[in-house]
């Protein structure tokens, strides 16, 4: 297999991969809360404690993939423009 053959299969592999993700799990925990709903701040002491809710994902600690997104975006404008 040639080089660039097997790197077109790798990267097939890896969208396909992704998109399977997306389409069996669209939302993955939020970055910035780690999933909690809010962030966690420490004191002056240097112990954690509960912060404000998260802005990014609005305390539920889940956001939308981004293949999920650009998915949801496309069947959108597919169905307003057949419409």
């Amino acid at each position: 297999m040639t080089p660039i053959a097997l790197a077109i299969a790798c990267l097939m592999l890896v969208t396909l991969g992704y998109a399977g993700m997306c389409a069996a799990s669209p939302f993955g925990t939020c970055r910035t809360c780690n999933g909690f709903g809010y962030a966690l701040t420490t004191d002056r002491k240097g112990r954690p404690k509960r912060g404000k809710s998260c802005r990014r994902c609005k305390a539920t600690g889940k956001r939308i993939r981004v293949g999920r997104w650009l998915f949801n975006r496309a069947q959108r404008i597919y169905r307003e423009g057949t419409n």
